[in-house]
C-alpha cells in the first residue's frame, strides 16, 4: 500500500471526472468485448473457417497499446511499490514468454468454442470464468472463500450446466451435436485457463515484478500479446491454414473488402477491450475490472439476439438470469469487503491511501 505521503494521482481528480473516467473505461470494455465476440461469429457465419486466423486477431492488434504507453507521463505513473528488488530481465522474459504461449493456447480454445456455438451460448458459457477465478484465487492468491462467493460459484456453474444439457437447436448451421459438445467443453476449458492466467499474473506482479504502475500493466499486456501473436503465426503456417486464406477471402459471402475489414475491426475491438480492462485496473481495481469483463459476457447474448437473431429460449433466459445473480453475489461480497477496508483505513488515519490495484489481465 502506498504511504499517506504518496497520494494516488487519480485521487486528485474531481469526483465527477473520476466517475466519467470509470464510465469511459467500462464503455471501452463492454463495447470492445461484445463487438469482438459478434465480429468473430460474423467471420465464421460468412465463410471464415481458419481457427488460427480467428486466434491471431485476438492479439495481433497489440501495437495499438503502444500509443498510451509512449505518451504516458512518468510523473503521473505513481508506483505501488511492493519491493525495491524486482526480478532480473531474463527471469521476467521467461515468465512473459510462458504467459504469452499460454495466452495463445487459451485464445485457440476460445476460437474453437465460438466456431461451434452461437454467440449467445458462447458468451454465457464463458461467463463461468468468474467462478473459476474465485476458485483459483482461493488456492493461489489466498483470497477468502465466503458463503456469497461460494453461492456465486455454484450459480454460475449451474448456469453453464443448463446450457450444456440444452439441445443444440441454436447451433450454427452445419454444426453436429458432437461439435456442439466440443464447443461447450473448449469454452469451459478456455474460461478455466483464463482464470488461472489471472491468478498467475497477480502472483507475477506481487512476487516477481514487485511493483504496480500503469506502464508496467501495459508492458505485460504488450509483451505477452507479442509472444502470443508470434506463436499463433507459427501455428497458422505450420498447420497449412495460410494456404486457404486467399480462397476464404474470395468466397467470403459479403465480399473481399468485408473480409479484410472484419478481421481488422475484430483485432481493433479486442484491443479496445484491453484498454478498458487496463483502465479499470488502474482507476479502480483488478477485481472490478474482472467483474465488469465477465458481466459483459452475460450482456453479449442480448446483442447477439439483435444482430444475429439468436434464439433466446427459456433455458437461455434462466441461464442468463442465474449469471446476473451470480455476479450480484460476487459484487456484493466484495463491496462488503471494500467497505470494511475503508472503515479500517479511516480508523488508522489512512484515508488518502490509494485504492487496491492488484493487477490481472482480461477475458479479452
Amino acid at each position: 500500500m502506498l504511504s499517506p505521503s504518496h497520494v494516488h494521482p487519480l485521487k486528485k481528480l474531481k469526483r465527477l471526472h473520476w466517475w466519467l473516467l470509470v464510465a469511459l473505461n467500462i464503455a471501452f470494455l463492454l463495447i470492445g468485448q461484445a463487438a469482438s465476440v459478434l465480429l468473430g461469429r460474423f467471420y465464421y457465419d460468412k465463410g471464415g473457417k481458419s481457427k488460427w486466423m480467428a486466434t491471431l486477431v485476438q492479439t495481433a492488434g497489440f501495437p495499438i497499446l503502444l500509443i498510451p504507453y509512449f505518451f504516458l507521463s512518468p510523473s503521473s505513473d505513481q508506483s505501488h511499490q511492493i519491493s525495491t528488488t524486482p526480478a532480473s530481465i531474463p527471469i521476467i522474459s521467461i515468465i512473459y514468454t510462458v504467459i504469452g504461449i499460454v495466452i495463445a493456447g487459451d485464445n485457440m480454445l476460445y476460437s474453437i468454442g465460438l466456431l461451434y456455438l452461437s454467440a449467445s451460448t458462447y458468451s454465457l458459457i464463458c461467463a463461468t470464468q468468474l467462478a473459476f477465478n474465485a476458485v483459483f484465487s482461493y488456492f493461489i492468491n489466498k483470497q477468502k472463500f465466503t458463503a456469497l462467493i461460494l453461492n456465486s460459484v455454484v450459480i454460475l456453474s449451474l448456469s453453464a450446466c443448463l446450457l450444456a444439457v440444452n439441445d443444440d437447436s441454436d447451433a450454427p448451421a452445419g454444426v453436429t451435436h458432437r461439435k456442439y459438445v466440443i464447443g461447450i467443453i473448449t469454452s469451459l476449458m478456455a474460461s478455466a485457463l483464463y482464470a488461472l492466467l489471472l491468478s498467475l499474473m497477480q502472483v507475477t506482479f506481487e512476487k516477481v515484478l514487485k511493483k504496480e504502475t500503469f506502464s508496467i500493466v501495459l508492458e505485460m499486456q504488450i509483451y505477452t500479446a507479442f509472444i502470443a501473436t508470434c506463436v499463433t503465426i507459427v501455428g497458422l503456417f505450420a498447420s497449412g491454414e495460410w494456404r486457404t486464406l486467399h480462397g476464404e477471402m474470395m468466397s467470403f459471402t459479403t465480399g473481399r473488402a468485408s473480409y479484410i475489414l472484419t478481421l481488422v475491426w475484430t483485432a481493433v475491438a479486442w484491443q479496445v477491450c484491453s484498454v478498458g480492462v487496463i483502465g479499470l485496473i488502474f482507476v479502480v481495481s483488478s477485481l472490478f475490472s474482472n467483474v465488469i469483463s465477465t458481466l459483459s459476457l452475460a450482456v453479449t447474448p442480448l446483442a447477439a439476439l439483435v444482430v444475429f437473431r439468436d434464439s433466446m429460449n427459456g433455458v437461455k433466459i434462466i441461464a442468463m438470469l442465474m449469471a446476473f445473480w451470480g455476479f450480484a453475489s460476487y459484487i456484493y461480497e466484495n463491496y462488503k469487503e471494500d467497505a470494511k477496508m475503508r472503515r479500517r483505513r479511516k480508523g488508522l488515519g489512512e484515508g488518502n491511501a490509494a485504492p487496491n490495484t492488484t493487477v490481472s489481465a482480461s477475458s479479452c
